[in-house]
């Protein structure tokens, strides 16, 4: 079994520069991605190191990879769908590699009354106590 997944990485066929480029406009087209994501991408299509900076800067260069307009949408999914915390979702951003000036404004994205609406729509769906009106 081991011997047969040997040759087939052996057999595995190496991409062209461009081959390569377009897997990865397209992996980006499908959903915002920070640096560090493309960069695991490349590694896992077998893309010589020597030309990450400048795949990478191809990607900034037509608008497919952008940190800011990344850190600004996972910010806001992370909060309004997972119902993340600030804390937890800077902490996240951090782990990306994200610049703090991105963290900074994607916390900007997620302002306070922003936050104070969320609160208040969590508190008209959480079911309150009836105080009994029969003495006991």
């Amino acid at each position: 079994m081991a011997e047969a997944y040997f040759y087939k990485v052996l057999r595995k066929r190496s991409l062209t520069k461009e081959q390569a480029l377009q897997k990865l406009r397209h992996y980006c087209s499908y959903q915002e991605r920070c640096h560090s994501e493309v960069k695991t991408k490349l590694y896992q299509l077998g893309v010589s190191k020597t030309l990450w900076d400048e795949m990478i800067a191809e990607l900034i260069q037509g608008n497919y990879l952008n940190e800011e307009r990344f850190a600004m949408a996972f910010a806001r999914g992370k909060f309004k769908m997972n119902h993340w915390g600030k804390r937890k979702i800077e902490f996240e951003l951090k782990a990306k590699f994200i610049s703090d000036y991105c963290i900074k404004k994607a916390m900007k994205e997620i302002s306070a009354p922003v936050i104070a609406i969320a609160l208040s729509l969590a508190a008209v769906f959480v079911p309150v106590a009836r105080k009994d009106s029969r003495a006991r």
